[in-house]
């Protein structure tokens, strides 16, 4: 399996890198609209380290973040490859979904990409997306997806990101795209507030089929789609007026995203309960939100 880790790794990390060069294109090429006259955005990289209880090495990944462009408000673009072994709170988590042999040996490991997108303008929706793959000596899977976080909905934005999605989907099999609609819309379903946080995507976890190379291609294409469903919009939207109606909309539709991420989102528990650091796990907060 460790050809297998260093390519799922390699992937995660091609993806944040392409991901990256689009996001400052779209700052560069902003030339015209609200904000027009700034400065584009760049990103600042750092690296984060992951240490175990014995202060020996466990993994760690790279942090992205750009704040204050003139079209992204704050964007975090995160990988990480982490490794070691879970603790006693994680080995029940693990347990209970069914991971065989986790008291036994509760060793794993663990990479991904995650990205949480937050724009200047209320007409550009805010976005979320990221994949994974995780293992332990009794299983491995992967998961991930992406969803749409619009304050100010417009039906066409929405229809494309979702096409968008369904077809790089539909070459592994015409009933992915479905299945994993319907998971992302219970998934990112705020109970608390009984709505979604969002206007949907796709969402998998657990993702073993027992072909790790089909589940791979899998997860790669859902990576592959952001990219083609989500620019578009951003071209479309960043050149609109917008109003202090149109802030005030925004910034208390961030509210709830943030709500759901502290309260409800699974990357975010497991990320503060294994101990990787706060400010990454941390980076899908908004920089500025509201509560009414």
């Amino acid at each position: 399996m460790q050809d297998e880790k260093s390519r799922a790794a390699s992937w995660f990390r091609q993806l944040r890198d392409d991901i990256v060069a689009a996001f400052e294109e779209l700052e560069d090429s902003h030339d015209s609209g609200p904000m027009a006259g700034a400065a584009p955005g760049r990103f600042d990289v750092s690296e984060t380290k992951r240490a175990s209880d014995d202060n020996s090495d466990a993994g760690g990944g790279l942090m992205s973040v750009m704040r204050g462009g003139r079209v992204f408000e704050k964007v975090g673009v995160n990988v990480s490859e982490v490794y070691g072994s879970l603790g006693a709170q994680a080995q029940k988590a693990m347990a209970a979904r069914g991971v065989p042999g986790m008291e036994d040996d509760p060793r794993f490991w663990a990479s991904g990409i995650s990205l949480v997108a937050h724009m200047q303008n209320p007409h550009v929706p805010a976005v979320h997306m990221n994949t994974r793959m995780f293992w332990t000596p009794g299983a491995w899977w992967f998961g991930g997806g992406s969803d749409l976080n619009p304050c100010i909905e417009y039906d066409e934005d929405t229809a494309h990101f979702h096409a968008t999605q369904k077809a790089h989907l539909d070459p592994h099999g015409t009933d992915h795209y479905p299945h994993l609609k319907k998971w992302a819309d219970e998934y990112f379903y705020i109970p608390h507030r009984h709505r979604a946080r969002g206007v949907g995507g796709i969402f998998m976890d657990d993702q073993n089929s027992g072909d790790w190379e089909a589940d791979f291609a899998l997860t790669q294409d859902i990576g592959r789609a952001f990219l083609k469903a989500y620019v578009p919009l951003v071209e479309k939207r960043r050149g609109q007026n917008w109003s202090d109606a149109d802030k005030e909309t925004q910034l208390v539709h961030r509210g709830l995203y943030a709500e759901y991420n502290l309260v409800y989102d699974r990357g975010t528990k497991f990320g503060l309960a294994t101990g990787h650091d706060a400010d990454a796990v941390l980076m899908s907060l908004p920089p500025v939100a509201k509560w009414t």
